[in-house]
């Protein structure tokens, strides 16, 4: 064990094993949903942690979400220009969406949003990255998908957009364009920082850390257990 190790206090079990988070979790013993809204409610629970008494963590309960990095052939990724009200930003984006249809399987999901966002299909979809977007308040986990071999979507097939949708802008930059961006601090959207940054490490590495477009997906999956 490492002198870092040592400092942190690492259990003794976690010495040689594969660098992975684990599902460990402790007894909820109260649970109340304090707001119900249309897209994610807000829980209170007592949660035991081992001390003298439970105690209370507020958590945003989110049903998952997909994003789809677009590469086409010359090396260059689909960004959409999306206003986000919270941060009252207009935001550079890669077409995402909720996990929150009904026997939708995530890669389907991800295909509906290119389709729907984007006016675009792929021919191929792999695993890029997946993460939960804010652990500290919410359960939303996220997984990115590269998307290629692209094709525009028949011209009476393409998605009516309203709301925000409606209004995006869309723009193809190189992937190398967008690493810089997101370096600059030019881009804050989450999701569009990791899959550029994770498409960068991938490609350096010959796409070999792809993963296919139906991998497990333990984060989500743990979730609904």
């Amino acid at each position: 064990m490492s002198a870092g190790d040592e400092r942190r206090g690492a259990p003794a079990g976690s010495r040689g094993e594969e660098l992975a988070d684990v599902l460990a979790p402790r007894p909820v013993t109260s649970r109340d949903v304090v707001f119900s809204g249309a897209v994610w409610d807000v829980a209170s629970e007592h949660v035991d942690l081992g001390g003298d008494a439970p105690v209370q963590r507020d958590k945003v309960v989110h049903p998952g979400a997909v994003g789809v990095l677009a590469l086409d052939e010359h090396d260059r990724v689909l960004l959409l220009r999306q206003y986000r009200h919270p941060v009252r930003h207009e935001l550079w984006e890669v077409p995402a969406g909720l996990l929150d249809a009904d026997g939708e399987v995530p890669q389907e999901a991800a295909a509906r949003e290119l389709r729907e966002e984007a006016d675009l299909v792929a021919g191929r979809y792999d695993v890029l990255a997946e993460w939960y977007s804010s652990p500290g308040g919410s359960d939303e986990a996220l997984r990115v998908y590269l998307a290629r071999d692209l094709s525009p979507v028949a011209e009476g097939e393409r998605f009516e957009r309203e709301h925000e949708e409606a209004q995006m802008l869309t723009r193809w930059v190189t992937l190398d364009e967008a690493r810089d961006a997101v370096l600059d601090g030019r881009l804050h959207n989450p999701t569009a920082v990791v899959a550029v940054l994770a498409a960068v490490a991938s490609r350096a590495q010959g796409w070999q850390s792809l993963r296919p477009a139906d991998a497990p997906w333990p984060a989500l999956d743990d979730r609904r257990d």
